[in-house]
């Protein structure tokens, strides 16, 4: 397909912080952006050209995205199916509807997994006390989950033994569940990788992510596994890649075991919180990768000028920006948010060093 030309729209649904990062480098490439959000001065629309304030599914402002834009992406995976696949009719959506559908259902997306030969925590469904009892005493614990709308460890339970069933389905909401297998994981890591319109790969170097309290808090790079545990974490995005005909950037967490085998946790079809590094560390960061990829560009240079460390900035945690804005060899990006919440991502900075390895 020929690249779209310099000033044509770019359709975003979502205006958070991805978005608005999505808009930037849109901005950067000569494209205009055009974000469906339903809440008003979203930090997306903060950098687009123009915001459509409606519902994700409202079907006046899916047929203004079709009427406006060259190509319509989305910043985050729950994003309506039904409205992608409604928009895919008359307008190129990236990345396709497929891959909203196989990500919003846990279930779902594990199947998916096993389904490409990537090994994935062992799991059950869950759609009663009953299935969560049996569930529990074939996996002795595990962690439970809502099969859809989870995110930054919200809608999970965690159970060390077969014990205490009693009252769990009603207590997570009475919606489908599903149990995984605990996991003796030695660290966690993810992979940044991209599909253009013409079935090119490309992918960044792994991260070494820490969570605390469920929310990423830092990325890492180097991540320090071996070359070979690498090389499968970027051979396995690929087979994600190319499974779901996909076209722009996806995020792929793996769990890393004591003999450097992986297994895939989860895959966000959309740039990635644990990927921030790459607009400091990287000549291309994952957000124009993205935008090049769905526009029909060329895919950029994955390769890392530095070392880095990227680390989420977590409510009040954004009061520290004066103090780190006097460090040198650090880039710091604020999302344009107005009110600072506990467990709200406001901002994240990255530090620099000297490329090791």
């Amino acid at each position: 397909m020929t690249a779209l030309a310099a000033g044509a729209t770019i359709g975003i649904i979502g205006g958070g912080q991805l978005g608005r990062m999505l808009a930037a480098a849109a901005a950067r490439l000569g494209y205009r952006t055009l974000v469906l959000e339903p809440q008003p001065d979203c930090p997306a629309a903060q950098l687009a050209n123009r915001q459509i304030v409606a519902a994700y599914d409202d079907p006046e402002a899916l047929a203004e995205l079709v009427r406006e834009c060259a190509v319509v992406t989305y910043e985050f995976e729950n994003v309506p199916v039904a409205a992608a696949t409604s928009l895919a009719s008359d307008v190129p959506v990236c990345p396709p509807p497929a891959a909203l559908e196989v990500s919003q259902d846990r279930v779902i997306e594990k199947r998916f997994l096993n389904a490409q030969g990537l090994s994935t925590a062992e799991f059950l469904p869950v759609d009663s006390d009953a299935d969560f009892a049996a569930a529990l005493r074939s996996l002795r614990g595990g962690v439970l989950k809502t099969r859809r709308m989870g995110y930054d460890g919200k809608g999970q339970r965690v159970f060390r033994d077969a014990g205490g069933a009693d009252g769990v389905y009603a207590a997570m909401g009475g919606v489908p569940l599903i149990l995984e297998s605990l996991v003796p994981f030695e660290r966690e890591i993810s992979i940044i990788a991209a599909r253009g319109r013409d079935d090119s790969l490309a992918a960044y170097d792994p991260a070494l992510n820490v969570h605390r309290d469920g929310i990423l808090h830092s990325s890492t790079v180097p991540s320090g596994v071996a070359p070979a545990t690498a090389e499968t974490a970027r051979t396995s995005a690929f087979a994600i890649l190319e499974a779901l005909d996909y076209v722009g950037v996806v995020g792929v967490e793996f769990f890393v075991l004591a003999d450097g085998s992986l297994l895939v946790n989860e895959i966000a079809p959309r740039v990635h919180n644990s990927g921030h590094w790459t607009e400091a560390a990287c000549t291309v960061s994952q957000f124009e990768q993205h935008i090049r990829a769905i526009a029909g560009l060329p895919l950029g240079d994955t390769a890392r000028h530095s070392d880095c460390v990227m680390e989420n900035l977590i409510g009040d945690d954004v009061l520290r920006a004066p103090a780190l804005l006097a460090e040198p060899g650090l880039m710091l990006h604020l999302y344009g948010k107005s009110e600072a919440r506990p467990g709200r991502k406001m901002g994240h900075f990255t530090r620099l060093s000297p490329r090791t390895a």
